[in-house]
């Protein structure tokens, strides 16, 4: 049986989308359309420095008057993200996640983006967990 690799490297979304700071939450969420995606890194001079997610953007919106083409992302992002490296364990990082409720991690080294991992991406990982369990039990 061969053994899928477990560092979640191998399951990050590479092909990243991100904002600044002091983009709008219209712009964050015109680029959440055109990508279909539902979280953002926030980055500044290439480092990670929040994350906005859809969740967010609704939160926000709902607890105040806010105006999209006027509020800052800095506004409704979240500072203390879920940061992990890229060798890091597959099934530390969806445990962390499911225990914390968190939509994603932000995949980076010494602050740089690297990727993000995403729910989406761990129901691929586990797919493709099932797939090497059902193909040893019928091999």
């Amino acid at each position: 049986m061969t053994r899928l690799p477990l560092a979640i490297q191998h399951y990050m979304t590479h092909a990243l989308v991100v904002v600044g700071r002091e983009e709008t939450i219209a712009e964050a969420t015109r680029r959440m359309r055109l990508h279909e995606v539902r979280h953002l890194p926030v980055t500044e001079h290439g480092k990670v420095v929040g994350l906005i997610s859809q969740r967010d953007i609704y939160l926000i919106q709902s607890l105040c008057s806010a105006e999209p083409h006027e509020t800052l992302v800095e506004e409704a992002m979240v500072h203390d993200v879920y940061l992990v490296e890229a060798e890091d364990d597959l099934r530390k990082v969806a445990l962390h996640m499911a225990e914390h409720r968190m939509g994603s991690a932000v995949v980076a080294h010494n602050g740089k983006l690297l990727g993000i991992f995403t729910t989406t991406d761990a129901l691929r990982a586990l797919a493709a967990v099932l797939e090497e369990v059902e193909s040893a039990e019928t091999a």
